[in-house]
């Protein structure tokens, strides 16, 4: 995405640094100007960066060492083996395959730091606003601001629920120490908070909104956090998302793109109906979008003409027993991995330079398990396109929430509660994935309660050597279907627990290893600077 003025998180150094403070452990005072958050006198014209300051941490969604590893890798989907080039870095893509994490890998820290950054960034901001500090254009702008920042504090705090659990609920710039909420209640907080502010929001779709919170990226948070109460609460509420899912089909602007590639454009998405909310990147101003540099192979740069050389043989790739499950007819494929043999921009096919030197750059589906594979082995990522020139960073767009996203969730909740329609809403999905073959578009409502087709089982050596759990999965026709369209979205690891098979099945080199590790330990650290806090069941705590 290229254009400047994009919501990138940009504030002014005096509001960062405030910002900052609330959330520091540091507790040496550091001068870096007479000018201090207490004595800058805010105007008008810092409004809209006390407000946009609440996105910027979202840019960590896509770090291989955070967020995104934590919610793909840990999943049957994607994994990140070590190669000839290394990408070991101490076993930490491996524990999240292997779910063997604690609470002293840093990985976990990392996307704990993030989501809490985003929360107190906008606890900061709406006292800020509320107190009359920042002083807002208007009275009307001032309430869509504090509405619009309540929105993004529900949305970092789904986040911190759906990873953490029970986890700490701070919504002041107060310096007590807080203690655990349950998970119930931070459900209830979320809930709460967007029922009230979705009213107050715009409505517009793209433009000046694009990568904020508008009327229909809250319904659409809100769609999810009914998706997944049952596994946040104890109890259903496949109805309430129902009717969020409706407001936004029937009320919206939001529709299908044409093309499923569509919403992982380069450039040119901002005014997109199908992508709902979106976190920007830009290669200079807003880096973060490096997926390319750790899935491809050195050789790709001259295939893409890119300014950087891809880190190594790379990683990040397909588990080939979720490659198996792919119709050769979805076109969802080749918009989504790259295979196949990999040629130069000049067209002269590329060689291999590490595990396969001389041989053709031909990328194979089977990989032998989690431990090692070669330069050429395992699908990797082709769903974010890579323009010509690109460093090591990408402008492509996250697309954290998409109306296809929308119609899935409908789907699901009808299935669960045995009213028609979800296959008509998943053949909405699948029509442009198939427009080569009409005939294999539509999918009953009755295919799509069917078990999933993926051969679940732990893998030596390229084949299977112990099933593991082999219970049929429900609506496994439908877990399938989330699988094909969200793919590196980092959904895997919310819909495995939502269908009850994250800590059951094995796949690849991993084998189950308990019902708690559905939620991730609270960072040792962390619970060391605060004695209120207690660790989550099942992880050890020194």
């Amino acid at each position: 995405m290229k254009t400047i003025n994009k919501i990138v998180g940009i504030v002014t150094s005096i509001s960062l640094a405030g910002i900052m403070s609330c959330c520091s452990n540091d507790l040496t005072e550091k001068v870096y100007s007479s000018i201090t958050q207490d004595s800058y006198e805010y105007t008008v014209k810092d409004f809209k960066s006390v407000v946009s300051s609440v996105y910027s941490p979202l840019r960590g969604v896509f770090s291989h060492t955070g967020f995104w590893t934590a919610n793909e890798v840990t999943g049957d989907a994607i994994v990140s083996p070590p190669t000839a080039t290394g990408w070991y870095d101490g076993g930490q893509y491996m524990h999240f395959h292997y779910h063997d994490w604690n609470s002293e890998l840093a990985n976990i820290k990392e996307f704990w730091d993030w989501m809490y950054r985003g929360a107190l960034f906008a606890n900061y901001s709406i006292e800020l606003i509320e107190s009359g500090k920042v002083p807002a254009p208007s009275l009307e702008a001032k309430e869509q601001g504090i509405m619009e920042l309540r929105a993004a504090r529900a949305f970092y705090y789904w986040l911190i629920c759906d990873n953490f659990g029970d986890a700490p609920l701070v919504i002041t710039t107060s310096d007590e120490m807080p203690e655990k909420s349950s998970r119930k209640e931070i459900f209830d907080f979320i809930v709460k908070e967007l029922i009230e502010v979705i009213p107050y929001l715009s409505e517009e779709q793209g433009g000046a909104m694009y990568g904020r919170f508008n009327k229909w990226a809250a319904k659409t948070l809100l769609a999810n956090v009914y998706l997944n109460a049952e596994v946040y609460t104890g109890t259903a509420h496949w109805e309430d998302c129902i009717v969020q899912c409706n407001d936004i089909i029937n009320n919206s602007p939001c529709m299908l793109s044409q093309n499923f590639k569509d919403s992982f454009r380069s450039s040119g998405v901002e005014s997109s109906k199908e992508i709902i909310l979106a976190v920007p990147y830009d290669k200079i101003i807003a880096t973060g979008n490096d997926m390319h540099m750790r899935s491809w192979q050195a050789q790709l740069k001259d295939k893409f003409n890119l300014e950087a050389t891809p880190w190594g043989s790379g990683t990040t790739m397909a588990i080939t027993q979720f490659a198996d499950t792919y119709d050769e007819d979805d076109s969802r494929i080749d918009d989504t991995w790259l295979r196949g043999a990999q040629y130069s921009s000049n067209g002269e096919i590329l060689k291999g330079i590490y595990d396969n030197i001389g041989e053709d750059f031909i990328i194979v589906k089977e990989i032998p398990d989690a431990s090692y594979v070669k330069e050429f082995e395992g699908w990797r990522m082709n769903k974010f396109e890579v323009a010509p020139q690109t460093p090591s960073s990408s402008d492509t767009d996250f697309p954290f929430f998409r109306f296809a996203e929308v119609l899935m969730m409908k789907a699901e909740c009808l299935l669960r509660t045995g009213q028609p329609g979800a296959g008509a809403l998943v053949s909405q999905v699948r029509e442009r994935a198939f427009r080569d073959h009409p005939e294999k578009i539509m999918v009953t409502d009755e295919q799509l309660k069917a078990n999933s087709i993926y051969q679940y089982g732990y893998v030596e050596k390229y084949h299977i050597v112990d099933p593991g759990n082999q219970d049929p999965v429900e609506f496994g026709r439908l877990y399938d279907e989330l699988g094909w369209e969200f793919v590196w979205e980092a959904h895997r690891r919310r819909d495995m627990i939502r269908f009850g098979l994250f800590t059951k099945k094995s796949w690849l080199s991993h084998k189950p290893k308990g019902d708690y590790r559905s939620v991730f330990p609270i960072p040792e650290v962390v619970l060391t600077s605060n004695p209120k806090l207690t660790q989550n069941p099942n992880y050890l705590q020194k």
